[in-house]
């Protein structure tokens, strides 16, 4: 994924709270970028992640790499390998944690470092994507907070016609 230096998240900056260019109507710095992107937000001992897309698909794509991004900078990752994640959910807020939940552990389990991810499916109670990476390298990759879980405080799905907003508590 590729966005504007203005909103790309930095180990530094994490936890700050950025408003999105507007990705409907992009400003010259937007142009030829997908409109999906994420962002960190602060919360009391936490940090939260909120992301977006074009799509609920795309929107959950983007939170995983946000969430993701908190633990290893997606940067230095090289994308040889691919790992697939399957989440389930009664409702929209429930489908996105379980997923990302997912995602996390397929990165602690097979200690695999995440640049990208794509999701192929997204239903109303089922989500399946890939992850595209490599093994985890402490010696190349920059890590960074250790993330519990996402939980399903103030979880947000909210979707309007061309646009879904996402947003996630994490705990680290």
């Amino acid at each position: 994924m590729t966005t504007p230096p203005t909103n790309e998240p930095s180990p530094e900056r994490a936890g700050e709270a950025r408003e999105p260019a507007n990705p409907v109507n992009p400003s010259p710095e937007w142009a030829g970028v997908s409109p999906g992107a994420h962002e960190f937000f602060d919360v009391e001992a936490d940090v939260g992640v909120h992301a977006w897309g074009a799509s609920r698909a795309e929107a959950f794509a983007r939170a995983a790499e946000g969430v993701l991004a908190l633990v290893v900078a997606p940067g230095a990752v090289a994308t040889p390998e691919t790992r697939e994640a399957r989440a389930q959910g009664a409702s929209p807020e429930a489908l996105l944690v379980n997923w990302l939940n997912e995602c996390l552990y397929v990165h602690e389990i097979e200690g695999f470092a995440v640049a990208r991810v794509e999701v192929d499916t997204c239903r109303d109670d089922l989500v399946h994507g890939v992850m595209h990476g490599e093994p985890l390298d402490p010696a190349r990759h920059s890590l960074g907070t250790i993330v519990k879980a996402v939980t399903h405080h103030h979880v947000e799905v909210h979707e309007t016609p061309g646009r879904v907003d996402v947003r996630v508590v994490v705990d680290v």
